[in-house]
């Protein structure tokens, strides 16, 4: 396995799998890997002839009163897993390398779906987070990408750029990777205290009660507020529970498939979690 710091690096070592026309599967990351980025770097190279890995803490991303600062660098021992799971590069760029030392001049936005859920809780973050994978595309220029299906709206935000772009790759979204306890495994996990841990499943299980709510014709509205009473109740500060079509359009009516949303915070550490449901008439 290589490890590249600048796109010079980067390009030379993807160079012979370009020439030979290899398929090329890309995963980027924050870093302080767990068994969710384990997972799509497992599909990456199951569908895949090279799979790069990218590790970088994205400024442009984080708000004012985020963790940017305190956010985990674990470069060797991210380095250990990646190895262990098969990543042929991993590319950790530093912040100048990614950015140079002049202002950022060029925003991408996308309108509509980044207007609500943690895009109105978190405004300027989807920006910051399309900026960075366009780049890092343009960087890697894979065949696949692929992105935890956790992030539901970041994945929805991704796809749609990708598209609008004419980005020449697919966007693969894969499943929660979830604690044996329910819990979407997270970076943001670490932050738990022991009793926060213990409580921290009680999202997950909200969202299963709910699903059988649903299934029992109980009306949509009163589902949605029966996942907030339960969290505030656990100790949760409720940032939204929400109910969306697979497109992100409101819906309030359950008359097709929908996915549950819920972002909270347990003291500091904000958590958000979703789960999709099928209708059946």
């Amino acid at each position: 396995m290589k490890t590249e710091t600048t796109i010079q690096g980067l390009t030379a070592s993807l160079s012979p799998a370009r020439s030979s026309r290899k398929i090329i599967g890309f995963v980027p990351t924050m870093g302080n890997l767990h068994e969710g980025h384990l997972n799509l770097v497992r599909e990456a190279r199951r569908l895949c002839d090279v799979v790069v890995v990218s590790i970088f803490v994205n400024p442009i991303q984080f708000g004012p009163n985020e963790d940017f600062e305190n956010y985990p660098r674990t470069l060797e021992h991210d380095s250990h897993l990646l190895a262990e799971v098969g990543c042929d590069i991993v590319f950790a760029p530093s912040v100048e390398q990614m950015y140079g030392h002049k202002p950022r001049l060029t925003n991408i936005s996308v309108s509509d779906i980044t207007n609500d859920l943690c895009g109105l809780q978190r405004p300027g973050h989807f920006d910051g987070v399309a900026v960075v994978v366009t780049k890092l595309f343009n960087m890697v220029q894979p065949n696949f990408a692929f992105f935890g299906q956790k992030d539901y709206q970041q994945l929805a935000v991704i796809r749609q750029f990708v598209r609008d772009l004419n980005i020449p790759l697919e966007v693969i979204g894969v499943p929660i990777t979830r604690a044996t306890d329910g819990l979407a495994l997270s970076s943001r996990n670490g932050y738990l205290t022991e009793e926060q841990r213990k409580t921290a499943p009680i999202i997950f299980q909200s969202l299963k009660e709910a699903e059988q709510q649903l299934k029992q014709a109980v009306n949509l509205a009163e589902v949605l507020e029966n996942i907030k009473q339960t969290l505030t109740q656990a100790g949760f500060i409720v940032d939204y529970v929400e109910a969306r079509t697979l497109d992100l359009d409101k819906i309030e009516v359950f008359n097709q498939d929908v996915v549950l949303f819920v972002a909270a915070k347990l003291g500091t550490t904000r958590l958000i979690d979703n789960l999709q449901v099928k209708y059946t008439a």
